[in-house]
């Protein structure tokens, strides 16, 4: 017995639902599928199956293995499909969810790029800033800004990402420039609905704690509203740089209180673990990796 042929049989057993349909996936005779699964069974001293007339019910140690044999067969699957895709073009629609501020400013050269490389690939992009589930939404790879926590998912860091505090001249002339965390307390801020507070630790408590004075600030769950605003002089924004970058560099917005920088984030490309990893998803990750440079080219304004 051909243990990895008997495992594939009793998968596309369970998967297709009869032995009639297994058989046709696998172009083999019902009773060689049927074989191979008594012969599993055999070697395995456990029945997996008990079999009607018309359906199949997994036992409880069938139920157990074919969650494991699934595993080991994609595993076999992805590393002879590695080396095929050494000869393979990648093909194929490749799906993408990535933040909507960061994908509008920085995404279009990159698609085009990587589709002149790899031309059999289509694109499809879904502009998100919610946390997407990846598997079932049916995404290939997902853009995310954090500092990520430990998942069943598989993150790939590609770029840094910088917060600054900033204002507009006019504002700073108008208000004063802050030196100090607590002189945030008489200022507006624009705050950013989706900010993760532990990411922007003590600045965006303080920036927090002047909001509940006043009453009267901006929220959006859109940063490039929030940078737009603080650009007409509205107050300060906490945002990355990224989005502020060019309205820094052109004078329009002014970095106030850098000493009290929270830590940056980072840009990751994440994907499903464990998940055969396409020729289309390979390929984008590779060519993701160091295009935005390190620093980035938005952070050069200094």
């Amino acid at each position: 017995m051909d243990r990895i042929d008997a495992m594939r049989a009793f998968v596309t057993v369970v998967n297709e639902g009869t032995f009639t349909r297994a058989a046709d996936r696998l172009e083999m005779s019902p009773q060689l599928v049927s074989k191979y699964v008594s012969q599993l069974e055999q070697h395995l001293g456990v029945r997996l199956l008990n079999r009607t007339t018309r359906k199949i019910h997994l036992t409880e140690a069938g139920t157990h293995y074919h969650q494991r044999a699934q595993q080991v067969l994609n595993d076999i699957d992805d590393m002879e499909n590695q080396l095929g895709d050494l000869q393979t073009q990648a093909r194929g629609l490749l799906r993408i969810s990535a933040p909507v501020s960061f994908a509008i400013r920085h995404m279009a050269p990159l698609l085009s790029e990587f589709q002149n490389a790899h031309p059999a690939v289509g694109i499809d992009l879904q502009l998100n800033d919610r946390k997407v589930e990846i598997v079932e939404e049916g995404f290939d790879i997902a853009l995310r800004i954090g500092h990520l926590k430990s998942s069943s998912l598989i993150a790939k860091r590609i770029a840094p990402v910088r917060l600054v505090m900033c204002a507009s001249p006019d504002y700073l002339e108008r208000h004063g420039t802050p030196e100090r965390l607590e002189d945030l307390q008489t200022h507006r801020y624009l705050r950013y609905s989706y900010m993760n507070q532990e990411a922007s630790e003590p600045v965006h408590r303080w920036l927090q704690s002047a909001a509940r004075n006043r009453g009267s600030d901006m929220v959006s769950n859109n940063g490039d509203v929030l940078v737009e605003a603080a650009i007409a002089g509205a107050g300060i924004a906490l945002q990355p740089t990224f989005i502020t970058g060019s309205a820094i560099r052109e004078g329009k917005l002014r970095i106030i209180l850098p000493e009290c920088e929270p830590e940056p984030m980072a840009l990751y490309a994440v994907y499903a673990h464990r998940q055969l990893l396409a020729s289309k998803v390979r390929s984008f990750l590779n060519f993701i990796e160091g295009y935005f440079g390190e620093p980035p080219y938005w952070d050069h304004f200094e």
